[in-house]
């Protein structure tokens, strides 16, 4: 939590940032708001209904698809539902 809120690159949460899990009922939202610049992290707005949000500091989900060519998921380790490459395929990928 302290190195989320130390992160420069976020000077303000912009209202836009939506949750990133596939389609889900209640339970927590996640929202990318960018990498961390350390390997393997992400800094993560992370929200409960209309509650107050907090910004987290969460590792990459090491999944990736199946296959030799398999797309890794763009999701935190440990996240509920699906990975970002089961989703519909006109998904945009995470590096947009």
């Amino acid at each position: 939590m302290r190195e989320a809120r130390e992160e420069p690159a976020v000077a303000h949460v912009d209202r836009a940032v939506q949750c990133q899990l596939s389609a889900h009922e209640g339970g927590g939202h996640f929202g990318l708001l960018g990498d961390t610049g350390l390997y393997g992290t992400a800094l993560w707005l992370r929200w409960h209904g209309t509650d107050e949000a907090e910004l987290v500091v969460l590792p990459d989900c090491p999944v990736a698809a199946p296959g030799p060519d398999g797309e890794g998921c763009c999701l935190f380790a440990g996240h509920a539902e699906r990975h970002t490459w089961e989703d519909a395929p006109e998904e945009t990928p995470c590096t947009s």
